[in-house]
């Protein structure tokens, strides 16, 4: 994926899984409109949400298109299964749905990016829930699981960081929060981030650097908008 297209991906997920279904498929739209042959994953997003939107005869050409990209992306095939028999399909369903079950026996030996992206975000969301239990250590194991199949999952480095800081580790959080903004330089939690973590260790002029490019990147930040108002009325 080109830069812009990662950041259309991470905000169409955020979008999505906020439930915000419209802007998630304009944005999973915008990745694929010259890039139709690509990004099996997006297709099937794309599906997911036509199905969910009740647009059936939408949804099926998306899966199908997975299908064509990955042949051995199971999950799409899975979904492919249950919108034919929606649509009445019967034999059709009855046919992908055998050879998906068959695709997955064989999924052990085979090593699938699509798979691998996926056990990526479950990694991640594992550690979120560690880290919402403050158990900081346990989630940092899982997200360097995670980064082991996407290294370059800004997001997920992001995460990584938040854990080491909220754990002691300013020096090894402001690291990654680093090599985040490498990967995506546009990456707004990054920024947020190592601002704050600056400013925890008193580079106070670094921690405004920071929540300023965040705001260059986003003037309607209310996160770094905030920061920089608390900073500015802490000054003497």
């Amino acid at each position: 994926m080109t830069q812009e297209q990662q950041e259309l991906y991470e905000r169409g997920g955020v979008s999505f899984e906020q439930g915000k279904i419209n802007e998630a498929l304009n944005c999973f739209l915008d990745i694929v409109k010259d890039s139709p042959d690509r990004f099996a994953d997006v297709h099937n997003k794309i599906g997911v949400i036509y199905h969910r939107k009740g647009i059936l005869e939408k949804a099926a050409p998306c899966f199908e298109q997975a299908i064509k990209i990955n042949p051995a992306y199971t999950e799409a095939a899975l979904n492919l299964s249950i919108v034919y028999n929606e649509l009445g399909r019967y034999d059709e369903a009855h046919r992908i749905f055998n050879k998906a079950v068959k695709t997955v026996c064989k999924a052990r030996r085979v090593k699938d990016p699509y798979i691998e992206g996926k056990l990526a975000n479950e990694h991640a969301r594992l550690g979120e829930q560690y880290y919402d239990l403050g158990r900081y250590k346990e989630a940092v194991a899982e997200y360097k699981k995670a980064l082991r199949l996407r290294p370059k999952f800004a997001d997920i480095i992001t995460r990584l960081g938040v854990a080491y800081r909220d754990s002691g580790g300013l020096e090894t959080a402001i690291d990654a929060f680093a090599k985040a903004l490498t990967i995506n330089p546009k990456h707004l939690p990054a920024h947020i981030h190592l601002g704050i973590t600056y400013y925890m260790k008193g580079f106070v002029d670094m921690a405004i650097r920071e929540w300023k490019n965040a705001l260059a990147i986003d003037p309607e930040n209310r996160d770094a908008k905030i920061y920089l108002s608390l900073v500015s009325s802490a000054k003497p």
